[in-house]
């Protein structure tokens, strides 16, 4: 009875019971931990981004989830957010809604960027557990086009372009640019957008740069100009232009006595001819510059038009690609080769 009493013991408690229960533990802890992990995979990679890409991809990925709803697949939840909403897309549908952007018109250049916003959602589903590897290897290697193919597509397409993206940009000719910048000089409104278009024409700036400038960010005394580049994450000094300083200096004289870290360029009131405490937003911005020059029969002129015909100018005198480069605030040497390759004499040197 004893020796009975004592084996039934040794089968309801072990010797070593973490022999049983340890696999399980690890194995529930690493469930745990990949479930947090994809929780917060979208969270994380979104964090990293500057905020004019988190939006831009919130609007890829709201296109392609109204792609999914009109061709009754199916209605998709938060594709920026949730791995679950993913499940279920496949490399088919992702060529699907490439070759529906091109029948609806989109540029070539908007296809691209959309794709390329698909395949970074897709692989961190992937990485999630929602995509198989093999779903996304197939969703990789949907191609998008070459600016060859780009030409030929657009060749043979109806031009029916939709989205506000410009086929190409605008480039000032050095009397345009100096009527842009010609503006009246004795009120708020008018010294404003001098300094607003000598910014954006004479040292490059981004829209979003010259919305973050700040009172203390202009040195008139010194004629400099120090500035930060979000999209880098660098912050830059200038030395001011000869129309930027002149500029800067009318309008200085109806800033009042402020913080230095108050916005420079702000919204004008009462007809232009007193300044208001809020500041220039990027999209004021970019409508006064449309405004600007449609007053002078430049239609559809954007603050990029602007830095775009800055570094046309610069690629045409022969400014170094690296100097460029630095003075143009790139993280690579790519966009200011294109600039001087586009502006360089195909046939120089030639007998």
């Amino acid at each position: 009875m004893i020796e009975s009493n004592r084996m039934s013991a040794q089968k309801t408690f072990p010797a070593n019971p973490y022999q049983l229960t340890l696999p399980t533990i690890l194995q529930e802890a690493g469930s745990a931990a990949s479930l947090a992990a994809a929780k917060h995979r979208f969270d994380d990679y979104r964090s990293r981004l500057a905020a004019h890409t988190v939006r831009r991809q919130d609007a890829d990925l709201v296109l392609f989830a109204e792609f999914l709803y009109d061709v009754h697949v199916r209605r998709v939840g938060a594709l920026n957010e949730d791995p679950e909403a993913w499940r279920g897309v496949t490399w088919g549908l992702v060529e699907a809604f490439v070759k529906w952007q091109l029948k609806e018109g989109y540029a070539i250049a908007s296809v691209n960027v959309r794709l390329s916003t698909l395949k970074s959602y897709a692989r961190l589903s992937f990485q999630a557990g929602t995509l198989s590897a093999e779903e996304y290897a197939l969703i990789r290697s949907v191609q998008g086009y070459s600016r060859r193919e780009k030409r030929r597509i657009d060749a043979r397409r109806p031009q029916n372009r939709v989205g506000l993206k410009k086929e190409t940009p605008v480039t000032l000719t050095p009397e345009q640019a100096a009527a842009l910048k010609d503006q009246p000089l004795d009120t708020a409104q008018g010294s404003r957008d001098a300094l607003l278009m000598a910014l954006l024409l004479d040292h490059g700036l981004r829209a979003g740069e010259v919305a973050g400038l700040t009172i203390e960010n202009l040195d008139l005394s010194a004629g400099l100009l120090k500035f930060y580049r979000p999209k880098v994450s660098k912050t830059q000094t200038h030395r001011l232009s000869v129309d930027s300083r002149r500029a800067g200096l009318s309008y200085t004289k109806f800033l009042t006595s402020e913080s230095p870290a108050a916005p420079l360029l702000r919204a004008a009131r009462k007809g232009g001819e007193h300044l208001g405490s809020t500041a220039l937003t990027t999209r004021g911005i970019s409508l006064r510059v449309a405004e600007l020059g449609k007053a002078l029969g430049i239609e559809g002129l954007s603050a990029h038009d602007c830095r775009h015909t800055w570094a046309t100018n610069a690629a045409r005198a022969g400014v170094d690609p690296f100097r460029l480069q630095q003075a143009g605030g790139w993280s690579s040497l790519a966009m200011p080769r294109r600039y001087v390759e586009d502006s360089a004499i195909a046939n120089e040197g030639m007998e």
